[in-house]
């Protein structure tokens, strides 16, 4: 079942917000928090929220103080904003930062739906009328990846790393002593997670940007076994 926790401090946009994730995922489960501490209480005690919408405006944060905060407690959660500031400058920012998506208060419940759907897939969200430099669209496409790839264990780090340098899979099962159906389950996961499609695109998107060293993680491990 996937979850949402939705952080805003007002009761009737939690409905809108709330009825638009239903109308996305009729089953979903959603929690609902009115502060980034009530937010911070539910995490702590939710395992596996797949993602966080917030409003940026809250009784104990202002700006992207509370989305740096929930960045920084759980870096692994896609975190959308959903604000009434609307101001490009603002979405280039939340998106320069690693947000999820940013999605306008304005935006009518289907869009919102859509949005969100959009969000579950691995794309990221922004307004229709949002415009940006092919430099900053690029930058941003980046930083986005970059925020996904702390999503990937050290294992998968190994396999995506001699994925890019042109290993098949037969070479990067015996490079890293594994399976070949291990390394091909690693590869499904990776995609998933990065919200890639093909592995070319992977290939492709990853050569842009540096990998982290698996080894600086401090989960690192040697795992021969399933993702």
């Amino acid at each position: 079942m996937t979850s949402f926790l939705i952080i805003d401090d007002h009761p009737l946009f939690r409905e809108a917000l709330g009825n638009a994730v239903r109308l996305a995922l009729p089953e979903a489960q959603i929690f609902e928090a009115v502060s980034i501490e009530d937010a911070l209480h539910i995490l702590a005690s939710e395992q596996g929220i797949d993602l966080a919408l917030l409003d940026l405006s809250l009784p104990d944060a202002d700006g992207f103080s509370g989305f740096l905060r929930l960045r920084e407690t759980y870096p692994r959660m896609p975190v959308a904003i959903v604000s009434s500031e609307e101001d490009q400058h603002v979405v280039r920012e939340a998106l320069a930062l690693g947000a999820a998506g940013y999605l306008p208060k304005s935006t009518s419940k289907r869009e919102l739906a859509q949005s969100i759907e959009g969000v579950l897939s691995g794309s990221v969200s922004v307004p229709k009328d949002f415009v940006a430099t092919p430099e900053r669209r690029k930058a941003a496409s980046a930083k986005a990846l970059q925020v996904k790839l702390r999503e990937l264990t050290p294992q998968q780090l190994r396999v995506l790393d001699l994925l890019r340098r042109g290993y098949p899979n037969r070479q990067i099962a015996q490079e890293l002593q594994l399976a070949e159906s291990t390394v091909k389950a690693h590869i499904t996961e990776i995609l998933r997670k990065l919200g890639l499609f093909s592995r070319n695109k992977a290939v492709i998107e990853i050569g842009k940007i540096e990998l982290p060293d698996p080894r600086s993680r401090s989960h690192a491990r040697v795992d021969r076994g399933t993702p």
